[in-house]
């Protein structure tokens, strides 16, 4: 498939997804909202790939929301009757946090490569996804108390379970810009480089080793922090040791085990296309 928003390309069970529109920010305009969850749920779908990254050209990562989004609304939303009015309103702010929560549900995991700035909504995708590297120039902002909102897509969520939650309250508050460096010693990134194309190499290093490992054993890694995450400690144990009932098989520890005696590299069997008929 091609997209007007990004670029997309599967390589060695890398998918790749790059933001194209370096002359507008990488802003997400109305194209983006419907291509980045139709990106997402195929490459989940096809099961190709086993790790997922998201990068983008220019000099900013992304603006966040494209203004065309606010100044060309569905008309129908603000007619009729108050009541209906706020249903669809409130249907509209669901559907678009989809399309970052499906950053979470795509059974792969999600590493994020940012450089310049990430404002806005591209704080709240990165915040969805499950790593985050930047480079020395990037910075993050929270901006939308500046423009007279609530943050709406997912950032005041997440963003307190990802650093101290008086942290998250401060930038959420305030609109100001986390560079870096804070970034990186709050734990919000998880390394930061010298520049752009260092830190693509090393970011697509990293997805590397992730694709060496067990597709299904990084995908239960996944589900499970997750889970752990809107959880109790005892659901949480609970939900694991349902898993490993269920999903856990010697199989892939057999081959890891026979593969180090013999010093080669295994060669795990993929997760099953969502698509394909269970045989």
């Amino acid at each position: 498939m091609s997209y007007t928003t990004f670029d997309l390309t599967v390589e060695d069970h890398i998918a790749h997804l790059q933001l194209n529109r370096p002359d507008a920010y990488n802003s997400m305009n109305q194209a983006f909202w419907s291509e980045l969850p139709a990106a997402m749920r195929a490459v989940d779908e096809a099961a190709e790939a086993r790790v997922i990254v998201i990068s983008s050209s220019g000099k900013h990562f992304s603006a966040g929301m494209d203004l065309e989004v606010f100044s060309n609304p569905n008309p129908t939303l603000f007619q009729g009757e108050r009541g209906r009015q706020a249903e669809g309103m409130r249907r509209l702010v669901m559907q678009l946090q989809a399309c970052f929560n499906v950053l979470e549900e795509v059974r792969m995991p999600v590493l994020t490569a940012i450089q310049g700035g990430c404002i806005g909504g591209a704080v709240d995708m990165v915040c969805a996804a499950d790593m985050r590297y930047c480079t020395e120039d990037a910075f993050f902002q929270v901006k939308e108390t500046e423009l007279g909102m609530t943050a709406d897509l997912g950032t005041l969520q997440r963003l307190p379970q990802l650093i101290a939650p008086g942290l998250a309250r401060e930038l959420a508050y305030t609109a100001r810009k986390i560079q870096a460096d804070e970034a990186a010693s709050s734990g919000f990134v998880n390394q930061v480089f010298a520049d752009q194309e260092t830190m693509l190499t090393e970011v697509m290093a990293i997805a590397k080793q992730i694709a060496e490992r067990s597709p299904l054993a990084v995908t239960g890694t996944k589900q499970m922090i997750n889970y752990a995450r809107d959880h109790s400690m005892a659901d949480s144990l609970t939900m694991m040791a349902t898993w490993q009932a269920g999903m856990f098989q010697p199989t892939d520890m057999v081959q890891t085990f026979s593969a180090k005696m013999t010093q080669k590299t295994p060669e795990y069997e993929g997760l099953r296309p969502i698509t394909e008929p269970l045989k």
